[in-house]
């Protein structure tokens, strides 16, 4: 991530393969005294589409940053460029939803607490009670939105409008064990991200480590992904595995599943974070 120190801008660009696209992005940051920190461009030769992540230093550039959308839009409609412009002083505000289990949580808010990571939480949304005593401990609101067969479409309005209250830029669903509806992920579009053990579609339902054992499988893993109305099918941000044996108990699993599942979602929070993903067709451009 970029230093605090640092104005620097981004720009996230995807469009119709042709010549010149990397000369005219470079050339209009150039031209007004821009110096480039990091560029980074792909080519996907099935589809002809272009992806460029490109950041520079607004340090000496001649125009002022709110003036610099303007400035790029006739490039972008001269080549159809679908672009993002994100500048490194915003902070972005991240919701959180969690159930009953731990892990992930602890895992962000240590790395939010220690500066880590330069994001706002502005909400712990839980459709359980649980883990509110975490919670209190680093001064942020925790909404407990209790869920039943009965009454999801109330919890969730009620969730939706905790949303709007909180006005969170993005949302990470931290082993929150409930299926979001389709009308509050388009709400959101890549830009709920979500983790869940890589033992799926094969151990879906209650207790997948016990099935994974009872099939003596010999690795696990787990995938972070965005939420789309497709259930456990968006486009994916990171993946981790470990390796397991014979010697490993149904808890050495759980153990071990939960290390991997911590890493691979504070991993993805942190491409978010960095702005380094592209979303096209359903699978990612992540950029180193």
């Amino acid at each position: 991530m970029t230093a605090p120190e640092t104005r620097s801008a981004t720009l996230l660009i995807s469009c119709p393969d042709r010549r010149g696209l990397v000369a005219a992005v470079t050339e209009f940051i150039a031209a007004r005294s821009g110096n480039i920190l990091h560029l980074d461009q792909h080519v996907d030769a099935d589809e002809n589409v272009f992806f460029m992540r490109v950041e520079w230093d607004l340090n000496g550039f001649a125009i002022e940053p709110e003036a610099v959308d303007a400035a790029f839009a006739p490039i972008a409609t001269q080549f159809g460029m679908t672009y993002d412009l994100r500048f490194s002083w915003n902070i972005p505000r991240m919701a959180v939803f969690v159930s009953k289990e731990s892990h992930c949580l602890y895992d962000i808010l240590a790395r939010v607490q220690s500066g880590e990571w330069r994001v706002h939480i502005p909400v712990i949304v839980s459709n359980h009670p649980d883990l509110g005593e975490v919670v209190s401990k680093f001064d942020i609101p925790y909404v407990v939105t209790p869920v039943t067969k009965d009454t999801k479409p109330q919890a969730e309005a009620q969730q939706m409008a905790l949303m709007e209250q909180y006005q969170p830029d993005f949302i990470v669903l931290a082993r929150y064990m409930q299926i979001i509806s389709a009308d509050f992920v388009t709400r959101y579009p890549n830009r709920i991200i979500n983790i869940h053990h890589s033992f799926l579609p094969a151990f879906i339902g209650a207790k997948p480590y016990q099935r994974a054992h009872e099939r003596g499988v010999k690795i696990i893993g787990a995938t972070s992904h965005y939420v789309t109305a497709d259930l456990d099918a968006g486009p994916i941000l990171e993946q981790e595995v470990i390796r397991v044996n014979h010697r490993d108990s149904v808890a050495d699993l759980i153990r071990k599943g939960k290390d991997v599942e911590k890493l691979v979602l504070a991993r993805a929070i942190r491409y978010h974070l960095d702005n380094r993903v592209l979303v096209y067709n359903n699978k990612t451009v992540i950029f180193a």
